[in-house]
C-alpha cells in the first residue's frame, strides 16, 4: 500500500518513512503543504500521514482542499498541540485521526494499521483469483492454502492485480503504484519482479499464465481461469 507522508522535520520524516518502510509500505514523502498537495490529488495513495505545521500550505488548509475535492483518502494528523481545541479543528477539517507528538513509533503504526483496515473495508477483507487469496488486514497471501513468502513488492504487485482484476495494467502505471515517484527504477525492474512473483506462484501449484502476458500492452490476471473456477 502507498502512503503520502507530508512532514517538514526531515529527521522524524525519515524515521517514520523508515519504519513504515520496513512494514512493506510504500511511502512518498513531501516536505512543504504545495508539494504534499500535488502529490495527494493524484489519487494514488492509500493514506496521508500530515503534520499539522507546514511551510506555504499547513495540514489544515491541505485537509481542507482535499474534502473539497471529494478525495476520501484517510487522513492522520501529526500534531504538537495537544487540546481539545486543535483536536476538533484537525478533525473538522477532514482529518480521520490523529497523534501528539512526540509520539511512538509503535503507536503511529497501529494507527496507521487501523486506518487502512478501516478503508479496506470498501475492498473484500480477502482478495482472490482462482486459488489465489490475499488477507487485506494481515498481509498474508495463499495459493490453493500454501502460503506464499513474498518481498513488499511482490505482495504489492500482487495486491494491485487482485484490485484490478482482469484489467491490463501497463508497466508504467505499475511503476506509478509500486514505487515512489522520487525513485522510480525502468521498466525492466517491473518485469523482474514479475518474473520472481511467478516463480514463487509455480512453485505453489499456480499454472504459469496466472498473470498473463498482453503482448504489447501490459499484465493482468488470466480471465480464463477465473471464469473456470
Amino acid at each position: 500500500m502507498r502512503i503520502l507522508l507530508i512532514e517538514d522535520d526531515v529527521a522524524i520524516a525519515k524515521a517514520v518513512a523508515e519504519a513504515l518502510g520496513d512494514k512493506g509500505y510504500t511511502v512518498e514523502m513531501a516536505h512543504d503543504g504545495q508539494t504534499g498537495l500535488a502529490f495527494a490529488e493524484t489519487g494514488l495513495f492509500d493514506l496521508i500521514v500530515l503534520d499539522l505545521t507546514l511551510p506555504k500550505l499547513n495540514g489544515i488548509l491541505l485537509c481542507q482542499k482535499l474534502r473539497q475535492q471529494n478525495l476520501s483518502v484517510p487522513v492522520l494528523m501529526l500534531t504538537a498541540r495537544d487540546t481539545t481545541a486543535d483536536k476538533i479543528v484537525g478533525l473538522d477539517a477532514g482529518a480521520d485521526d490523529y497523534i501528539i507528538k512526540p509520539f511512538e513509533i509503535s503507536e503511529l503504526l497501529a494507527r496507521v494499521r487501523a486506518l487502512l483496515r478501516r478503508r479496506s473495508l470498501s475492498f473484500a477483507e480477502t482478495l482472490t483469483w482462482e486459488k489465489l487469496l490475499l488477507r487485506v488486514d494481515s498481509c498474508e497471501t495463499f495459493y490453493d492454502g500454501i502460503i506464499l513468502r513474498l518481498t513488499p513488492k511482490e505482495y504489492a504487485l500482487l495486491e494491485l492485480f487482485l484490485k484490478n482484476g482482469s484489467r491490463i495494467l501497463t508497466r508504467q502505471y505499475i511503476l506509478e503504484r509500486v514505487w515512489t515517484f522520487d525513485d522510480l527504477p525502468g521498466e525492466d525492474t517491473v518485469k523482474a519482479h514479475l518474473r520472481s512473483l511467478r516463480q514463487k506462484l509455480k512453485l505453489a501449484g499456480a499454472p504459469p499464465n496466472l498473470i498473463e502476458t498482453v503482448y504489447g500492452l501490459g499484465y493482468r490476471l488470466n480471465p480464463n481461469l477465473q471464469s473456470a473456477v
